[in-house]
């Protein structure tokens, strides 16, 4: 009978990491991708795709990386439990601050899917690219990613696709993430959410759940009893557009406080 060779090592703190899901992987070839695919998250890298990785490690073929992706026999979902896991053990029942954001890459071509013309936060303007709604919690300063989902556009839906925006999508993940066990001190949020009183707050609301999120200055809102409206000092920033040019601007922000704000807050500063 042949020995089941050992996976090969990289860095210490990625095989360690990895470690914990050695079982999930039928075969170590899949293993050893999984390893490397961390490896190159992790490096210097600007381009973090799958034809930069391999070069990265070594790899002759750089076509391994996509069949491990594409093929290779495991489950995301296992995966994804094990993780929730092992970070609630680590969170041991403390409460998290949750953030929910959207983060969009630009993406050429039409081949992988749900890519479309849409806003990008990272270019800060509209291009081809691929967006997915995404949460973190913050604990002690220390930030990690909890669910994530690919937003998809209604005119990329593929057959069995059913329409959901963003607001819907960060609904439901938050209903998810609580349903898994994490304790919420308070969800944060931009204007995008925080505009959606319908979707996205109805949901805090019915979860009973502190929040404080974005509004444009022009979107009215009803304020609680007893709150009022305080409008920082203006502000210098430099503002770098998507072709590198820098501009001075300024900014100033409307904040709505309330008793039960400075209470929250209090807490934290």
């Amino acid at each position: 009978m042949t020995a089941v060779r050992i996976a090969k090592t990289t860095l210490r703190c990625v095989d360690d990491y990895c470690s914990f899901y050695r079982n999930l992987f039928s075969d170590v070839r899949s293993f050893e991708a999984f390893k490397y695919l961390h490896l190159g998250m992790l490096s210097s890298l600007k381009r973090k795709s799958l034809p930069e990785i391999p070069k990265l490690v070594g790899l002759e073929n750089p076509q391994g990386l996509q069949h491990f992706i594409n093929t290779s026999p495991w489950e995301i979902t296992e995966l994804r439990k094990r993780r929730i896991k092992r970070l609630l053990r680590a969170i041991r029942g403390r409460k998290i601050f949750l953030i929910v954001d959207e983060t969009g890459d630009p993406k050429k071509g039409n081949k992988t899917d749900y890519t479309a013309r849409q806003y990008l936060g990272k270019l800060g303007k509209v291009d081809r690219g691929i967006v997915a709604v995404t949460t973190y919690g913050v604990l002690e300063g220390i930030t990690f990613p909890i669910l994530f989902e690919v937003y998809k556009p209604q005119k990329r839906l593929k057959q069995g696709d059913s329409y959901q925006t963003k607001t819907q999508i960060a609904a439901r993940m938050v209903r998810e993430i609580v349903a898994l066990g994490f304790e919420i001190e308070m969800v944060l949020a931009d204007s995008l959410y925080g505009e959606s009183e319908t979707t996205f707050i109805g949901e805090l609301e019915k979860l009973q759940l502190n929040f404080i999120v974005a509004i444009r200055n022009n979107h009215g809102v009803w304020m609680p009893k007893g709150s009022r409206v305080r409008t920082n000092k203006w502000r210098k920033f430099d503002r770098t557009m998507s072709y590198g040019m820098v501009e001075e601007r300024y900014k100033a922000r409307n904040n709505i406080w309330s008793q039960k704000t400075k209470e929250i807050l209090g807490n934290h500063h």
